[in-house]
């Protein structure tokens, strides 16, 4: 027999829903407190990123709210949806990030589910105001409805989503330790240990640079779901993983016809030369990308592995060589100009077995996070309509 949920208002089960400061904090870099907003928001946690201003205590102490271990976000301005939960970070906080504290007498963690699930994100996306800058008010937050179950269900429910996110959680730390291994190698071969007889040359020396371009978005007919995998930087935004297969949207074979996209091949490392410069992914198989990008497939004695680090490591002088007054772009010349010391191939050949197991393991961790979090969206649906029910269930 299924348990008696209700219908509630999320005003209902929280003490305060409010926002941040509509405004600047005076900064100070070395302060030790962050202004951090929506886009510090990320698969359940605050991000501190290395370019989040920072404030002094006495700044936190004018603009301090109500956060506490029931606190949770969600930016409501610019990029809606993200979700955060406090633990106890130094920060203040900006318009873009709403706040609220869940109700002693509900589980906050089922609570962060509820605006996890699509019919939160559904309803905020539907509601938000302004056509430039997307906005949700707090009265729209306050008004959403939904279905509550009694605490214990709560907590059974969370328990079984939590326990998927712990092992993604896990997944990720494992990564970024393969990462750090990785690019510790890469600092100690090419950079502390360079040899003088290594030749410079440019990136041409290293990779061939291919850019990209966007079929006609009139012609419905170039474009497909199930087509070429065909990449924009916005991509990369939404996924974060060094590795990438596909985007949003795939093009057809007509539509590469017609437009000057080109097919590259698995291994290729994927630039965005715009919009913004720097995201980096490596290719898990052939793609096309759109014009934001200035791709490098790596010369076979070459390696992806080191193309890869190489771009990383010269991120900021390829950043420095880009020109625009809008928007700052790296055009295909520049980008083919970029200064780069060549290794011998015995060096190379070392490094690349050397990244060859980590970067299988790496593929591996974010193949499996990503059946794993496909898994708990379609639990978290089932569990929130109550398709699924776990009333009886002991957990």
């Amino acid at each position: 027999m299924k348990s008696e949920w209700i219908t509630v208002k999320l005003s209902e089960i929280t003490s305060i829903i409010g926002d941040g400061l509509h405004g600047t904090p005076q900064y100070d870099e070395n302060g030790e407190y962050y202004f951090i907003n929506g886009n510090n928001l990320k698969d359940g946690k605050i991000v501190i990123k290395e370019d989040t201003k920072r404030v002094s205590f006495e700044e936190y102490l004018k603009y301090k709210k109500d956060l506490n271990d029931r606190t949770l976000f969600v930016s409501i301005n610019g990029t809606i949806g993200n979700i955060g939960a406090y633990n106890g970070e130094k920060i203040i906080l900006g318009k873009s990030a709403c706040y609220f504290n869940v109700n002693l007498e509900n589980d906050k963690d089922f609570i962060q589910y509820v605006v996890t699930n699509k019919s939160f994100q559904n309803y905020i996306q539907l509601n938000a105001t302004g056509t430039t800058i997307k906005n949700v008010s707090l009265k729209l937050m306050r008004d959403y409805e939904f279905l509550l179950p009694p605490i214990d269900v709560q907590k059974k429910i969370s328990s079984i989503l939590r326990a998927i996110d712990n092992k993604i959680d896990c997944n990720n730390e494992m990564n970024d330790n393969l990462e750090q291994q990785a690019q510790a190698m890469f600092q100690y071969l090419f950079i502390e240990n360079s040899s003088p007889e290594w030749p410079m040359g440019t990136i041409l020396d290293i990779g061939t640079v291919i850019g990209g371009s966007t079929p006609s978005k009139s012609k419905p007919e170039y474009y497909s779901s199930k087509g070429i995998a065909w990449i924009t930087p916005k991509d990369l935004s939404n996924n974060k993983s060094k590795f990438i297969t596909r985007g949003e949207n795939d093009i057809t074979e007509l539509g590469l016809k017609n437009s000057s996209a080109m097919i590259m091949p698995k291994g290729t490392v994927l630039f965005s030369s715009r919009a913004p410069i720097g995201y980096i992914a490596i290719a898990n198989g052939e793609v096309t990308t759109n014009q934001g990008f200035k791709s490098v497939v790596p010369h076979d004695h070459i390696g992806t592995a080191f193309v890869y680090y190489f771009l990383k490591h010269n991120l900021q002088i390829i950043e420095n060589m880009a020109s625009g007054s809008t928007f700052k772009e790296i055009s295909g010349g520049v980008m083919k100009s970029v200064p780069a010391q060549i290794p011998d191939n015995e060096t190379l050949k070392h490094f690349t077995h050397f990244c060859t197991a980590i970067f299988n393991q790496q593929e591996h961790l974010e193949y499996e996070s990503a059946i794993l979090a496909m898994l708990r969206d379609s639990l978290l649906a089932k569990l929130m309509s109550r398709e699924l029910d776990v009333s009886d269930i002991d957990i």
